[in-house]
């Protein structure tokens, strides 16, 4: 689908955004794109956006919505992907079971064995969000030790956290090759 390793041109990269419904994909794909904050409906289907990186890369993100029934067509989205952003709500522990049993779906799936991966554990400025270790520990992320993966707090609210995840999403899409190899 992309290209990550073009060499004085501007790296094009294909992102497919998923996580549950209401963690705060699609506030954080136009918080992205510096839009102002409007009121979202629940994705049917997916929304698509371009989105210049740092770094003299493009983005093409896809926001898949995560409403239960449409969980089994994540998989549509998954080909030919460079890197997975899954988003949770950091403040809703009820669900961070379902949350882990999703992302590890999708990662199981053959296609993705050498796809980095990129955590963000959104609305960390709303009281009892869990800290990203507690996060870790409940997705039980240490089992992919053997793939390139970050986990980042961010806010799709106040934007906090939002560049540091251009950063590693950019730092990821560059290690996909590394990624591949090991």
């Amino acid at each position: 689908m992309g290209s990550v390793n073009s060499r004085g041109h501007k790296a094009e990269a294909q992102v497919v955004m998923m996580g549950l419904d209401s963690a705060g994909k699609t506030t954080l794909l136009y918080k992205l794109k510096g839009y102002q904050l409007v009121e979202t409906l629940p994705t049917i289907g997916f929304n698509v956006e371009p989105l210049e990186a740092p770094g003299r890369m493009s983005l093409t993100l896809w926001d898949v919505g995560g409403q239960a029934q449409l969980r089994a067509s994540w998989k549509n989205y998954l080909e030919g992907a460079d890197v997975l952003v899954y988003v949770l709500d950091s403040t809703d522990k009820a669900r961070l079971p379902e949350a882990g049993a999703e992302l590890a779906e999708v990662l199981d799936r053959p296609s993705m064995a050498s796809v980095p991966f990129l955590v963000l554990a959104n609305k960390q400025e709303m009281p009892g969000a869990l800290p990203l270790l507690e996060i870790r520990d409940k997705l039980g992320l240490e089992r992919f030790q053997g793939r390139c993966w970050e986990l980042r707090a961010c806010s799709a609210l106040t934007g906090e956290g939002l560049p540091q995840a251009l950063q590693s999403l950019g730092s990821l899409l560059k290690s996909h090759s590394r990624c591949v190899s090991s």
